[in-house]
């Protein structure tokens, strides 16, 4: 790396500087690139995100609004997904969070116009799906970061850039309003309004913009699944045989509010003020229902063994828990920056900006489980493409639930937690134009960061109470009188039972406050923690801008210093007097400081032998330290809920807590080539490759002792293979802990644009496409540093045709099979590979009037769903899913 930049440099050295000059605008380069030809719609956003691709010294991708709140997705994560190197990840076939260059969410930094933004929903990194597509006026992906940028992506940054009102010329003002519906939701018809105002005032020296938008969504999703296997001997060899498979349907319903706005100002040509302002709230509403079957394992027959498990499994005399849970949901985000920027004389200029960000999420879960007992099911896994199952009981009779017969009959059983990411940051930039030899500009600045994370948890079980009705208590209603039915699931599946009959949470509620029970919310000290970190930061930078072998050469080569300093703070607790266990006792407070210094150098150079064509490479230092969120528990946390099955017994979930992790550093390079020959038309490839140092891996535990407690692994009963204590209960440990180890993770991209204007009689066909391929090294999940959610292949196509009035799009993406663990999907609890899928999007628009417009599409047209095979076996079934179309149709006024 060192010897190759140095080389480049040498070359440089003799020649003299060019004279930096502005950059022209998008309009003006689409225009140059056009000649007389004046491009618009979805093909001028191609053209101004290559645009702005090519004049970037990083290796980077983007995509571009086509105009003032009009984005080429209905989805920010749906947009991104068809850049090269990223993958995107569904929640209920929505896209929710993107991978880059096949590491996980969690190691992709997402800024807005280059400030921390805190997401709302803490769950393993940013949630695009809580943010309206109105917001961004544009989207990068940095996968080579420069000096001056903050750390945070091991993957690389996704920057979202809102609207800058003085870059349009005249007042504009776009009212919006779309219809959605998603096929698994029904009939029902939600509404989604919005309205953006941009204008100049003051002789065009003061810019606003406001945006203001609204959207309900409905969906739904279906999961059959696998989670908990056991094993048994069978004729000498040791065979997987299925052990609790699940029902799952999810139904989702949202509201989302959105606004956004911004002042510019520039009262003289040398110096100007911005504000931006961000506020997004989500609330959610979740209705899940599950049947849980909690095979015996004393009382399996195993059968048709193949490929090391049993194809065809009979349970006999088991627990069926039907769980109704309601899940409620509060998110909010916002965002506020305050920026300055000063050009002095002599080629010197300054910047000072600060920011604040906060996201909080406050979720309650409320359950209603009921316990029978059912006399036998077989689950038929022959065919892993069509799992069959028969169940010895009509689930959708309420007479399966007599009220004498219930093993269990409980509500509430539920958590509330209350989570609040902030960060608070100022920071100084200093530049000055030079005339060095090779180097044009130096730069240097300064940061401080303080973020925070405080998780807030508390129970409120029927449990806790001394007093309280049993399972066969007449005070809850009765099926007959009081349920809810649940049918069509997996689309009417004809190989599984699709119907059953649900208990009614509003009529368990009713209930409680009609006998006078009042269940109460007791703080749960082992699952609530804070932390803090200060970060402080230097930096130095040197532009360059000469030329190498008579080729134009620009780029920069920096370092940045950050240092981190960490404080934990814990709960010391004891358990509670009592038989009530889910919550322990606080008796004390304890606290845990870390501190580290890295140091970060980054070196990006871009060669342009013509103006048509370049070759770039990059190499950098990057880090992550461990995410702020709920699922990583910096402090140790434990939660314990009461089993049907076993009788009697608890599960005891620990997390051993993070507070000594390492941040995760990598060495990357980059080497491409980019060739831009044409309107809207380029061809580049880039390879890139990566040593990651410090991975964090999870794996389940079975310590010899937790609190005092013996543990040991069962190695036969009903609990054969857990961690479970002389009682009986189970626990589930879970240690993480930095990999010792260098993981590589190589790869390459490939990107084309290509108009076909030249090629077709009919002008406005062209297609855009990538391929992405990234091999990482193999390690097995829970033994060290794994690169989860990795798809080895994904590629994306978009075909597309638009003139004056008309437009379609279809979009087809891609990505081969990848493997999850418990830390990546609940289905994945012991491991499990998604198939590899294809889905395709269509979108088509029309434009009566150069102010009227409309827009229809489906998402997910082909109807695909996901499919998982367990142990990295694809003939061993362990999920299907489904999450059917989504329609879409809308209109826009621009004026």
């Amino acid at each position: 790396m060192s010897s190759a930049a140095t080389l480049m440099l040498l070359a440089a050295l003799p020649a003299t500087a060019q004279t930096s000059t502005p950059e022209p605008t998008a309009e003006a380069a689409i225009d140059e690139a056009q000649g007389d030809i004046v491009v618009t719609g979805f093909r001028a956003s191609i053209a101004t995100a290559l645009d702005a691709k090519r004049r970037d010294t990083r290796v980077s991708d983007g995509i571009s609004a086509e105009d003032l709140g009009k984005f080429p997705s209905q989805n920010i994560t749906e947009s991104i997904q068809r850049i090269s190197g990223v993958q995107m990840q569904n929640i209920n076939g929505r896209g929710a969070t993107i991978s880059i260059r096949g590491l996980g969410p969690q190691y992709a930094l997402t800024t807005i116009n280059g400030q921390t933004f805190k997401s709302a929903d803490f769950t393993d990194g940013f949630r695009y799906d809580i943010i309206q597509t109105e917001l961004a006026n544009a989207v990068q992906v940095l996968k080579s970061p420069t000096a001056d940028m903050d750390s945070g992506g091991l993957s690389g940054t996704i920057n979202i850039q809102t609207v800058k009102p003085l870059d349009y010329s005249t007042r504009k003002i776009v009212v919006s309003a779309k219809a959605q519906n998603s096929e698994y939701a029904g009939k029902t018809i939600t509404p989604k309004v919005g309205v953006s105002y941009v204008d100049q005032l003051a002789d065009g020296k003061l810019g606003v913009y406001v945006n203001l938008g609204y959207q309900k969504l409905e969906d739904r999703a279906d999961y059959l699944f696998q989670d908990r296997w056991a094993t048994q001997t069978i004729n000498g060899a040791r065979v997987a045989v299925p052990r609790r498979p699940r029902y799952r349907r999810i139904d989702r319903s949202i509201d989302q509010l959105m606004g956004s706005g911004g002042l510019q100002w520039r009262p003289m040509d040398n110096l100007e003020v911005d504000a931006t302002a961000i506020y997004a709230r989500d609330d959610t509403h979740y209705d899940v229902n599950q049947q849980v079957f909690l095979f015996n394992t004393a009382r399996l027959a195993a059968g048709s063994v193949s490929d090391g498990a049993s194809k065809v499994t009979t349970a006999t005399n088991f627990t069926l828990e039907n769980n109704r849970q309601e899940e409620k949901r509060k998110l909010s985000s916002q965002g506020y920056t305050l920026s300055t920027k000063w050009t002095g004389e002599d080629g010197w200029a300054a910047r000072v900006a600060a920011n604040y960000t906060r996201g909080h999420a406050y979720v309650r879960e409320d359950a209603a489980i009921l316990g029978v007992t059912i006399p036998s099911a077989t689950l038929d896994i022959t065919d892993p493409r069509k799992p069959k199952y028969m169940v010895a009981a009509n689930l959708s009779d309420p007479a399966l639930y007599t009220q004498s017969t219930l093993t269990r009959n409980e509500f509430p059983v539920g958590a509330t937690r209350k989570t609040t990411g902030k960060e608070v940051s100022t920071q100084v930039d200093v530049t000055k134009d030079v005339t060095l030899g090779p180097i044009s500009q130096l730069a240097a600045g300064t940061k401080f960061r303080h973020e925070s994370f405080v998780r807030d948890v508390s129970r409120h079980d029927l449990a806790s109470l001394t007093t309280r009705p049993g399972a066969n208590s007449t005070v809850f209603p009765t099926l007959s009188a009081s349920r809810l039915g649940v049918g069509g699931f997996l689309n009417d599946d004809g190989n599984i039972p699709n119907a059953w009959v649900a208990p009614d949470i509003a009529g368990y509620r009713k209930a409680l406050s009609a006998a006078g029970i009042n269940v109460p919310d007791l703080p749960a000290p082992e699952g609530s923690y804070t932390v803090d970190r200060y970060i402080p930061a230097v930096y130095a930078m040197a532009s360059l801008e000469s030329t190498l072998f008579g080729a134009g050469l620009r780029g920069n080569v920096g370092v940045r210093y950050e240092h981190t300093r960490q404080l934990v703070r814990g709960n010391v607790t004891q358990p509670r007097t009592g038989s009530y266990t889910n919550v322990t006792t606080k008796i004390g407070d304890y606290e845990q400081t870390q501190e580290y210094g890295n140091v970060l150098p980054s070196l990006n150079l871009v060669v342009e032998p013509t103006k048509k064509l370049q070759f770039r490479f990059a190499a950098a230092k990057v880090l992550v330290r461990p995410i702020l969120d709920s699922t990583t528990s910096l402090a140790q946390t434990t939660s314990s809920v009461a089993n049907t099955f076993p009788a009697n017994t608890r599960t005891i979930t620990v997390d051993l807590g993070q507070a000594g992790l390492k941040p995760l550093t990598a060495d990357q390079i980059d080497l491409g080539a980019e060739w831009y020959y044409g309107t809207a038309s380029a061809l580049s490839i880039n390879g890139f490759y990566k040593w990651v140092k410090n991975g964090t891996f999870s794996s389940l535990v079975c310590p010899a002792t937790f609190g005092g407690v013996s543990l040991s692994r069962a190695t036969s009963g009903t609990t054969n293979g857990d961690c479970v204590d002389a009682s009986g209960n189970i626990y589930n440990i879970t240690q993480t802990a930095n990999d010792a180890r260098t993981i590589r993770i190589r790869g390459v991209e490939v990107s084309w644009n290509q108009s076909l204007d030249q090629f077709l009689p009919v002008d406005g066909f062209g297609f855009i496409a990538n391929y992405t391929r990234v091999i990482p090294t193999k390690v097995a999940i829970g033994t060290g540093f794994t690169v989860r959610n990795l798809s080895k292949n994904t590629a994306n196509i978009t075909p597309y045709w638009e003139n004056d009035r008309f437009s379609l799009r279809v979009s087809a993406n891609y990505r081969s099979s990848y493997e999850q663990n418990g830390a990546d999907s609940f289905f994945a609890t012991e491991g499990h590979t998604v198939r590899a899928r294809t889905q395709f999007d269509l979108a088509a628009g029309y434009t009566p009037t150069d102010t009227l417009s409309f827009a229809a599409g489906v998402i997910n047209l082909n109807n695909s769903r996901e499919e998982a095979f367990y142990n990295n076996n694809p003939s061993i079934w362990q999920e299907s899913s489904f999450y059917g179309r989504s329609f879409y149709l809308s209109a826009t006024l621009r004026m």
